[in-house]
């Protein structure tokens, strides 16, 4: 392949750009969609590990509510304050503990303890035993301070106690412990605990995640797990790194989510009287980004195809393109031989067809004229070379400015010299072509050149004043951009019978612009010419006016000529600051119109 062939080029500048630019928007996309999926998915699994808290928060409410039946039931409460030991005891207390048990199917056992009488009471299954003479225990104490415990995910026992049912089969409970007082004070009079099956909090958490694919972890204040959807490692501690570095996270918030090794978490607390739980769910990234993963299969293949389209066209439409410019470059070789006789064929209506064609017509033309008019036309250009080299140089009218300002001081007209110095500084600043910026400094030394010959031409009838800061002088700014705003001044603003003309004009800084104002009181703008000259300078049009202006025909014939030296401005503005350069004109009352200037620092 020839890297300098045109063809070559018109392929690889064809299919580069479009490969490029698909492949920056399927990034971009990709990157879009996945953020997208990422904070709705968080978002639509806070709200659901919100119900699952609410849920919760409802079970154990429920729990604690059974736990107080312990005061609520007259009859227990008074056996355990009287301690009687006795077959009319005993089936009062057999019956509350069978209420407690029956009050939700999702209770496994309920045990009590009497500190009284010291008897340890088991409802199991129905299934109510007494011990004599046990000692209370010692999970079933809350902690000091506590009247109430709600003990992490265990296999479930007999307390201490001599099995009452051989045949009953252990499984994973959770606890509540209530240390039963005599009101008022704080002395116990039993222990009552009561065994929960761990399928009342599985029916609720398995509502909340997908087991195929995430995981969900209900833990208490130290790391323990209540409730996994792994069985093996549930009652065990949570180990894994990320929980550890979240804990602060966890401590301090109500609610919120992370992403750490390759996959997202969302975490609720669940913060009860008797409990502080936490729920996390575990949302694998591959898991989280499938939709949008398939999404890009599908792009990759599209892509792909319409690849494999673009480039059997790009090569049909370059072969079809520089076919004919071979062509051409053949027809030029045979010329370039001394065949000057040489057979063009057509090359289709389109450009190409149109420079065969132009070729066609200039051989032609070389065959007629070659031998009639060759040497006449050569010298006619070497004519035409040396007049052009015979130009006055424009140096030699500035020199000569300069001789005549001299010879005015010698001849003692002060006034004439300063008029020709002025109007040389002018034309030294104009002919300086090769620089397209000048410091503000040199752009208001050309300025007052100006106003000098202004001042004598209207006969000292205005003032001219500026203000700029020192350190504003040397900013670099676009050449003759302050003269056209003055001369509309003159043109438009300046009455011949006014006396007290003024013309004032400030710079200043901002955080990101300097502003130069230029302020005059000469006659301000009409209103439709002025609303008609902001919005052409908006444009940032050609020098003409759009039919949908709103201003009439006479306000577009007066707008014509004073817009022309500030589209000018702005126009130059704009190629050295860009778009966030600006020219606004405003009236000023009760007569005057003030220009303000706004470049980019």
């Amino acid at each position: 392949m020839n890297w300098n062939s045109i063809r070559t080029k018109l392929i690889v500048f064809l299919i580069l750009p479009i490969i490029l630019s698909l492949g920056a928007g399927m990034f971009i996309s990709y990157s879009l969609t996945t953020q997208s999926v990422k904070e709705r998915t968080v978002e639509q699994n806070k709200n659901l590990l919100y119900q699952g808290y609410r849920n919760i928060a409802g079970l154990l409410e429920e729990l604690n509510r059974i736990s107080l039946t312990a005061y609520s039931d007259s009859e227990l409460y008074r056996m355990l304050n009287a301690g009687h030991d006795d077959v009319a005891a005993n089936s009062t207390i057999y019956a509350s503990l069978n209420s407690i048990y029956k009050s939700t199917p999702d209770i496994f056992q309920v045990y009590l303890f009497g500190v009284k009488d010291r008897q340890a009471t088991l409802m199991t299954q129905t299934t109510p035993k007494r011990w004599q003479g046990a000692a209370p225990y010692v999970d079933a104490v809350p902690p000091e301070g506590q009247s109430v415990f709600l003990q992490s995910t265990h296999e479930s026992h007999f307390y201490g106690l001599t099995s009452p049912i051989p045949e009953i089969k252990h499984e994973q409970v959770f606890t509540l412990h209530r240390r039963i007082e005599r009101i008022p004070s704080n002395e116990p009079l039993g222990f009552l605990s009561i065994d929960v099956k761990l399928s009342s909090l599985q029916d609720i958490a398995e509502q909340l995640y997908d087991s195929r694919q995430e995981k969900l972890y209900v833990t208490d204040t130290v790391g323990n797990i209540i409730y996994s959807g792994q069985e093996e490692m549930i009652g065990r501690a949570m180990n894994e790194d990320w929980y550890g570095e979240q804990l602060e996270a966890f401590s301090q918030n109500e609610q919120g989510s992370f992403e750490i090794n390759h996959s997202m978490f969302v975490y609720q607390r669940i913060n009860q009287e008797n409990a502080d739980w936490l729920i996390i769910k575990e949302i694998p990234e591959k898991h989280l980004l499938q939709e949008a993963n398939r999404s890009v299969m599908i792009n990759l293949i599209m892509f792909g195809l319409a690849l494999l389209v673009i480039i059997a066209a790009t090569v049909l439409i370059s072969i079809r393109v520089t076919a004919p410019i071979k062509r051409l470059a053949d027809y030029m070789n045979e010329v370039k031989t001394g065949n000057l006789n040489v057979a063009v064929l057509p090359a289709g209506k389109d450009e190409i067809g149109m420079l065969t064609r132009r070729f066609r017509t200039m051989m032609e033309t070389i065959n007629d004229l070659i031998l009639r008019e060759y040497k006449l036309e050569l010298s006619s250009k070497t004519s035409q070379l040396k007049a052009l080299q015979a130009q006055i140089n424009p140096h030699f009218l500035n020199n000569t400015l300069q001789i005549i300002g001299t010879l005015a001081l010698e001849l003692k007209v002060p006034q004439i010299y300063t008029l020709i110095s002025a109007l040389a500084k002018m034309m030294h600043y104009s002919m300086h072509n090769s620089d397209s910026t000048v410091t503000l400094k040199d752009e208001l030394e050309h300025v007052k050149a100006y106003m000098e010959l202004q001042k004598e031409r209207f006969e000292n009838r205005f003032s001219y004043a500026s203000e700029v800061p020192d350190h504003l002088l040397h900013l670099k700014v676009p050449k003759l951009i302050l003269q056209p705003i003055m001369e509309n001044y003159f043109k438009h603003g300046l009455s011949v019978t006014e006396t007290d003309g003024r013309i004032h004009l400030q710079a200043s800084q901002g955080e990101s612009y300097v502003f130069i104002v230029i302020e005059n009181n000469g006659a301000s703008i009409p209103p439709g010419q002025l609303e008609g000259l902001s919005l052409e300078l908006q444009r940032q049009a050609e020098a003409e006016f759009d039919a949908d202006t709103e201003a009439d025909e006479s306000v577009r014939n007066e707008l014509i000529p004073a817009t022309i030296g500030l589209h000018n401005v702005l126009a130059r503005l704009r190629l050295v600051y860009g778009e966030a350069a600006s020219l606004e004109l405003e009236n000023l009352e009760p007569v005057g119109v003030r220009i303000i200037l706004k470049l980019p620092v």
